[in-house]
């Protein structure tokens, strides 16, 4: 189950306020400095920074490549 392009277009990371894109069942924040990844349980995105997984750069770097945002 995804999200809609409508929820996608008003969400951004909670922590740095950055764009998100949707990278399979997750939303990754388009800022280099906090490279916040949330999950997208049963359709929901889990916004809460506490349990978003930090990317290592080259991961971030790739994803954002992927989404063409780098």
């Amino acid at each position: 189950m995804s999200i809609s392009k409508e929820l996608l277009d008003i969400l951004v990371c909670p922590l740095s306020k950055a764009e998100l894109v949707l990278d399979g069942d997750t939303l990754v924040s388009t800022d280099k400095e906090t490279r916040r990844r949330y999950r997208i349980e049963d359709g929901i995105p889990n916004m809460l920074v506490d349990e978003a997984e930090e990317l290592s750069l080259d991961a971030w770097t790739e994803i954002m490549k992927r989404h063409g945002k780098a």
